[in-house]
């Protein structure tokens, strides 16, 4: 594990500021750094935890795929009666230039 310095810098916001092309006034800058900050301890809380023995999981809920199962059935047929020229199995279309 990578172990990180104490926080952001407010020279390190102002970067990131400048990056994003966010114009921030000084009071911005302190409130920001206050803030990301204060994230990245809960992020370091987070990172303590022994998560060992605990399998990965992929989503947060139990969910299981809801959406029906493909049926095949013959829509193209109808499609190829609306049409004005067909060449076998395939749609005859004037020439692009």
């Amino acid at each position: 594990m990578v172990k990180r310095k104490k926080g952001l810098s407010k020279r390190e916001i102002e970067h990131i500021a400048w990056l994003a092309r966010i114009q921030l006034s000084k009071k911005e800058v302190n409130l920001f750094t206050h803030q990301l900050n204060d994230i990245l301890t809960y992020f370091a809380k987070i990172d303590e935890v022994d998560t060992e023995d605990i399998p990965p999981a992929y989503h947060v809920l139990d969910l299981v795929n809801v959406l029906r199962k493909d049926e095949v059935k013959p829509s193209l047929e109808e499609t190829f009666q609306t049409v004005p020229q067909t060449k076998g199995r395939f749609v005859k279309a004037p020439r692009m230039t």
